[in-house]
């Protein structure tokens, strides 16, 4: 590890990881075989949806970003999650509480802001059975939900990276819901423990995603990447600021704090990203890893692994 800038940083590497990427990869059945006893949440972990350090990895800023994906692929796996629940800002719903429900997807996205570096290729496999516990769970909670199972339903792209650098190998299964723009910081956290509950009655170990960005101020004219920043030195430093919180497990203080952070430095979707692992966790947690903390041309961006026991 090593400190920079007041942000403390792992800097482990993680081992070569192959990449199924859509090229054909052997896959197993879609819902896992029941978990053992003793299932639920082992681990969490906050991700950047922006596709720049899966297409733009020899640009140094968005490449150690995209290397700190990688050791947070490598936590996951020494977790022992057998399916990740991903709830990423970028799938928007209005009405119902969406959850996939499809068995496969798989595809070529082209992002809407970043087309010109590249495609997204996917092959994502769901946990039926798991999603359709959480719509139960939704629907107990007195939330209209639904599944969605529609062939080239289009998948967002925080999902889409976030399977790629978490699960390229494809092993394990998604459980993938919505960002719903109606819903609040409370129902999203509850959301959160719906899916973490719903896990642990099917026995399942699984590591819970929140996609979403840190402050959300892009630049809006051509910049040389290779000397991207945080456009603002105010917004770098609430980013940094709260990123210490969650290094030290000052809950407390984060959730005081996250209302000014979110007007102020222009949170991706009012950090509810971060609403529905803090549901998914209990409510708390131990301490976090910054894995990594790099500008997104003029955004913020941060992989942090939580630690949850």
């Amino acid at each position: 590890m090593h400190t920079r800038n007041g942000i403390t940083r792992n800097t482990r590497r993680a081992p070569a990881r192959s990449s199924a990427r859509g090229k054909g990869t052997t896959r197993s059945r879609t819902t896992p075989r029941r978990g053992r006893a003793g299932g639920g949440l082992v681990a969490a972990f906050l991700l950047p949806g922006s596709p720049l350090p899966y297409v733009q990895r020899a640009n140094p800023p968005w490449g150690r970003l995209a290397d700190a994906m990688d050791r947070a692929a490598a936590a996951l796996v020494a977790s022992g999650a057998e399916t990740l629940v991903v709830y990423s800002t970028q799938w928007l719903a209005v009405l119902d509480q969406l959850w996939q429900t499809r068995p496969r997807l798989k595809g070529v996205h082209v992002d809407e802001n970043w087309h010109e570096y590249g495609d997204l290729p996917f092959d994502i496999r769901i946990d039926t059975a798991l999603a359709g516990a959480c719509i139960d769970g939704t629907a107990a909670l007195g939330i209209k939900a639904k599944g969605v199972d529609y062939d080239q339903f289009p998948v967002d792209t925080g999902t889409i990276i976030a399977a790629n650098f978490l699960n390229g190998d494809g092993r394990r299964p998604l459980v993938i819901t919505a960002n719903n723009v109606y819903h609040d910081w409370t129902t999203t956290g509850r959301l959160g423990e719906v899916a973490v509950q719903a896990a642990r009655k099917l026995g399942r170990k699984v590591a819970v995603i929140g996609v979403g960005g840190l402050s959300g101020s892009f630049f809006r004219h051509g910049i040389d990447i290779r000397d991207d920043r945080i456009a603002s030195a105010a917004e770098d430093q609430w980013n940094r600021r709260m990123l210490a919180l969650l290094q030290k497990g000052d809950v407390k203080s984060v959730l005081k704090l996250c209302p000014q952070y979110a007007a102020e430095a222009k949170v991706d979707m009012g950090f509810k990203h971060f609403a529905f692992l803090l549901g998914a966790m209990g409510g708390g947690f131990r301490g976090a890893v910054v894995h990594g903390y790099e500008p997104l041309y003029g955004t913020g961006g941060a992989v942090v692994e939580f630690r949850t026991r």
